[in-house]
């Protein structure tokens, strides 16, 4: 993991259903589709609106959920990469 500074791209929305949550582009983005995934994404949506770093986004789910840190690292990092790939990221 590195200290690279990240923040969720204004193309981007998110919203949360209760049992969902959603991250969605407006008609600026590149990519189209819907993002959809559990509370864990909705976490790490929620911490990059503002600008972070990864090590800032694991610890915060430390602190939020009970799991080991490496599932935290394992999981941030494959949410991070998805986004990465929709372009999704400022980075």
């Amino acid at each position: 993991m590195g200290r690279v500074h990240m923040k969720l791209k204004n193309e981007f929305i998110t919203h949360d259903t209760g049992s969902e949550s959603l991250l969605v582009p407006t008609g600026a983005a590149s990519w189209s589709g819907i993002v959809r995934g559990n509370r864990t994404l909705g976490a790490i949506l929620l911490l990059l609106r503002d600008e972070t770093t990864e090590e800032e986004v694991v610890a915060a789910l430390q602190e939020r959920y009970d799991v080991p840190e490496d599932v935290v690292k394992h999981d941030v990092a494959h949410v991070l990469d998805q986004l990465r790939q929709i372009d999704a990221l400022d980075e």
